[in-house]
This record gives C-alpha cells, sequence and structure tokens, in this order.
C-alpha cells in the first residue's frame, strides 16, 4: 500500500514539473503594407495594409513574452520599437487577433518596383522552389522562392524554403524582378 502511495506522488510530482514549465506561447503571423505612421508616444505603429485597410499594432512592450517566431525571421527584421521608417513598404510581424495586434519586428522590403499576384496556386514545385499563380483574368507568373522569402501560413510567418503550397490553394505574392525573373518576397495563404 505504502508502495503505490509513493508511486502515485512520484508520478503527481512529475507531471506537475512538466506541466508547469509548458508556457503558451504567442504564435507570430506576418503581413505587408506600407508604414504610415509611428507614434513613438504611444508606442505605435499604422500601416496601410495591402488589403486595403488600415492597421495598428501596438508595438511589444514586455521583451519576456514567450514568442513562436523563426529565429532567421527574427533576426532578419527590426525590433519594432526600433523600427523608424516611416513611408517604408514592409513587413509587420505580429501576434493578436485584429481588434489588438502587437507588432514584434518589421522589415522593409526596399524601394521596389513590387508587383503582386492573387489567385489559385497553377503550380506549386518545391524542389525548384517556385509558385505559380493564377490570377481571375487567366493570367499565370511564376515567382521564385528562396531564403529570402517570408510566408504567412496558418501556423503562423515561416522562412519561404519551409512553405508548402498545393494546387488551388488561394494565395497572395508579393514579389520583385531580379535579372529578368520574379521573386517572391511574401507569400499568404488566402
Amino acid at each position: 500500500m505504502l508502495r503505490r502511495v509513493l508511486f502515485a506522488l512520484v508520478v503527481a510530482v512529475c507531471l506537475g514539473l512538466t506541466c508547469h514549465g509548458v508556457m503558451a506561447q504567442e504564435v507570430v503571423h506576418a503581413l505587408t503594407g506600407t508604414v504610415s505612421s509611428i507614434d513613438p508616444v504611444d508606442k505605435s505603429i499604422t500601416v496601410f495594409l495591402d488589403g486595403g485597410s488600415e492597421g495598428v499594432f501596438k508595438d511589444m512592450t514586455n521583451a519576456k513574452t514567450p514568442l513562436s517566431f523563426d529565429k532567421k525571421l527574427h533576426s532578419e527584421a527590426t525590433a519594432a520599437d526600433a523600427f523608424t521608417t516611416k513611408g517604408a513598404y514592409a513587413i509587420v510581424y505580429y501576434f493578436g487577433g485584429t481588434g489588438t495586434r502587437t507588432a514584434v519586428a518589421v522589415r522593409s522590403l526596399g524601394t521596389g518596383p513590387f508587383t503582386a499576384a492573387q489567385g489559385t496556386v497553377a503550380k506549386y514545385e518545391s524542389h525548384e522552389h517556385a509558385i505559380s499563380v493564377e490570377d481571375k483574368s487567366g493570367t499565370v507568373q511564376t515567382f521564385k522562392i528562396n531564403a529570402d522569402t517570408v510566408a504567412e501560413s496558418y501556423a503562423g510567418a515561416v522562412g519561404g524554403l519551409k512553405f508548402q503550397a498545393q494546387k488551388d490553394d488561394h494565395v497572395r505574392v508579393v514579389g520583385t524582378s531580379q535579372n529578368g525573373s520574379l521573386i517572391a518576397l511574401f507569400v499568404t495563404e488566402m
């Protein structure tokens, strides 16, 4: 009897220690738009989003917030409270719902020119790292995906080489032209 009680106690302590170590993490997502204002007093960033709406993001003030955020993407971005380039076309990394979004980091995409395609995946070539998108008019554009591409999936922001798409998935791709080829900068599932 004493042996069973001792065994139950050991199991309970082990489970308690295991559960104590598990903390909820905020999943970091990404979107693109033009930074229209930065308010250092209010600690917020306002972005004119690609979808046509305006998004206001609070700067992340608690550095101890546990995040599920790709380390490479994080290292290539500027902390939201340190980003100062008003007018930049950028990727905003954030967590939270549409009403209370918190910006974690921002990555400027440069000066452009940029091209965008929205439609269905006509072809996805994982070995060649390319995605072909067919828009409503039937035009197909093919974008190369590389290590600098950022992808927003249902599980959050990931590096482009980790992104997987299926034929007929609805996506939006923002890219640029390099040496006559379209390069995907940002891909999001719709």
